[in-house]
């Protein structure tokens, strides 16, 4: 008789069962829908196809369609029916590596020559064949010797690669269809499990991400299990297509880029005032909490990054500058190492803390060509840091002091934060007590302000565990902006003091913290979150005023000069254009408000007002109209 294990659901029933049961097993025991319905099965965090025999009692979650993790695996398995379609068209061709990605998958190929659209037409034909065909993804456990003879006979140079990096005596491999692949799964049980799906595009990749490295063919998709998943997700592509922050910000005038400064903007006059409207915001919060701002030196010796770790784990993502009287140099990746340094230039007493150093500095991070993209990805940024040192009984009260001014900061543009918590990664600084002691610290903060949080494990920074703020956008996207860092290990590194009230030396403890991640990035999230409609506190041009003909002229001009007395951003259209023609333009250039005056509006003294999308609003006295705008500026107002 076969000896009996325990299966725990999420709902907290037991379940008896045999050693070996499968998660099919154990869904059909609970029902027909649910068994039809399961694509994979989670075991004590770790994910596992439906076939794979369960020996120990556990904690299980069986995952249908409906849940967000089991579409990475109908993504990754779709990439897996990809990968075959494209070796049985184009022969030849090598595989690389195809995983599940946000919102869908890719996978990079060598071929002969690039894809075409014409080709993702052909794939697609091909992989519907192959779903239609309900093949079954067999897992199978075999010496990675053997896996190497198999690749190598194969042809496969890049799973051999791979290979010889993993130190496990075995590997899994996959198969579909007779089409066999490196992979550690799981993978849904059937092809026929993919309902709809869709090739979305081709782009030039490098193996490794490295340019020296050979060029790669990616091919980018997404699929589903319900066709109307993809109907909506195809929809939120084409809306996606119009908000692109990088077209957006062509029209708009707001930034450009040039091969001159490869990942680094151009900030033009338009998207300049925006950069300026931010910061003025973000200096009106700092100073009311109670941060002192200062600016540290870009170009730094050695020395400090070597001091600090940075030069041992970020080495690679930093710009040497060179020798000079031998002595190297680096432009700054962060500014934290820089601000220990204002902390460290007089005694600190325990009476003086906590003391909170603002900086919005320049940075510059190497990253690899093809991953800069936009705003959204920049080898030149501008990071609004802030560098908190406190006494250990301090931390959770400045921890919640982040948390609450990050809330408000992000209620002005509509946004709702979600936390996530990050703990130790695997390559880590400093002692692991201290490590306990500030996950612990953050943690407790985090349950103090009763929000809900995810815990992302080993996702920490080198020198401190995290929390991560993300907020969704108006299409519903997950961007990660803000975050609040603990940091028990450069004060230590750096030798930091305080004297606390026995005259003893002790060291702060260092909180990181940034509102915004960086500005390129949270302004491109801006554009694309209003699709370049933005506030009228933030818009670049607040005001057009539009005389209907050369008459109305000199009034126009009175209003304008009205205007620009007040603050307000105001432009004067006096073109002898149609009005039809300036109206337009002018909600090409998604500005705010329209000023239409004629004859009306000169022997009322008035204006007719037009608002951006919304149209016609109706007429005020100008000193009204100033009065109504100046009030929606000042409060920051969302909508007027």
């Amino acid at each position: 008789m076969s000896e009996g294990i325990e299966i725990t659901l999420p709902d907290g029933s037991v379940h008896a069962h045999t050693k070996g049961v499968t998660g099919a097993e154990i869904a059909k025991s609970i029902g027909s829908g649910l068994a039809k319905a399961a694509l994979s099965i989670k075991v004590n965090g770790d994910f596992y196809d439906l076939d794979r025999p369960i020996f120990d009692s556990t904690k299980i979650e069986i995952l249908t369609d409906k849940s967000e993790e089991a579409k990475t695996i109908v993504w990754h398995s779709t990439s897996h029916i990809m990968a075959q379609a494209v070796q049985e068209l184009f022969p030849g061709t090598k595989v690389t590596l195809g995983p599940p990605i946000k919102d869908g998958f890719y996978y990079d190929f060598d071929t002969k020559k690039p894809f075409t659209d014409d080709d993702l037409e052909i794939i697609e034909k091909k992989m519907k064949e192959i779903i239609d065909g309900n093949h079954s993804f067999k897992r199978e456990t075999v010496k990675r010797t053997e896996a190497i003879k198999l690749f190598k006979k194969m042809g496969e140079e890049y799973k051999l690669e791979i290979l010889a990096e993993i130190e496990d005596d075995t590997v899994s491999l996959y198969t579909q269809n007779n089409w066999t692949d490196l992979c550690r799964g799981p993978h849904i049980p059937s092809t026929k499990a993919i309902k709809a799906f869709k090739l979305l595009k081709v782009a030039g990749s490098y193996w490794r991400g490295d340019e020296k490295r050979q060029q790669l063919q990616r091919i980018y998709g997404t699929s589903y299990s319900d066709p109307k998943d993809l109907e909506t997700h195809l929809t939120m592509l084409k809306e996606a297509k119009l908000r692109d922050h990088r077209k957006l910000g062509k029209e708009l005038e707001l930034f450009a880029f040039h091969d001159i400064a490869p990942g680094a903007p151009f900030w033009l006059p338009n998207g300049m005032i925006i950069v300026r409207e931010l910061e003025k915001f973000l200096r009106e919060k700092l100073d009311a909490g109670g941060y002192v701002e200062t600016s540290t030196p870009i170009l730094v010796k050695k020395s400090l990054w070597e001091k600090s770790g940075h030069w041992e784990y970020y080495k690679d993502n930093m710009f040497i500058v060179g020798d000079d009287d031998e002595e190297t140099y680096a432009l700054k990746p962060m500014n934290c190492p820089e601000s220990t340094y204002i902390y460290s230039m007089k005694t600190r007493s325990y009476r003086d803390l906590p003391i909170r150093i603002a900086e919005i500095g320049r940075l510059h991070r190497n990253e690899v060509s093809g991953a800069v993209g936009g705003l959204f990805r920049v080898k030149q940024l501008t990071m609004d840091d802030a560098h908190l040192y406190v006494l250990p009984e301090q931390i959770t009260e400045e921890v919640n002091g982040c948390m609450k001014l990050i809330k408000e900061f992000y209620a002005v543009f509509g946004f709702e934060p979600e936390y996530f918590f990050s703990t130790k990664p695997d390559k880590a600084l400093g002692d692991s007590i201290l490590w306990d002691k500030a996950e612990a610290a953050l943690e407790e903060a985090l349950k103090s302000q009763d929000v809900d949080y995810t815990t992302n494990e080993k996702d920490g920074a080198f020198y401190g565990p995290k929390i991560d703020i993300q907020i969704k956008d108006a299409l519903g996207r997950a961007w990660q902006l803000a975050t609040i860092q603990l940091d028990f290990v450069l004060p230590e590194r750096f030798e930091l003091e305080y004297i606390d009230k026995n005259d003893s030396r002790q060291r702060p403890v260092m909180i990181h913290r940034a509102l915004f991640g960086s500005f390129e990035r949270f302004i491109g999230v801006l554009i694309e979150h209003f699709a370049g409609n933005f506030p009228t506190w933030l818009s670049p041009l607040q005001t057009m005023v539009i005389p209907i003909s050369d008459k109305h002229h000199d009034y126009a001009d009175s209003i304008y000069n009205k205007l620009i007395e007040n603050g307000i951003r105001a432009k004067l259209d006096s073109r002898s254009e149609k009005m039809g023609a300036k109206i337009r333009e002018s909600e090409t250039q998604k500005i705010p408000y329209m000023l239409i005056v004629g004859d009306r509006e000169v022997e009322n003294n008035s204006v007719s007002i037009r608002k951006h999308i919304t149209g016609d609003i109706g007429s005020k006295s100008i000193d009204e109209f100033i009065s109504y705008i100046k009030s929606s500026i000042s409060a920051r107002k969302l909508e007027d």
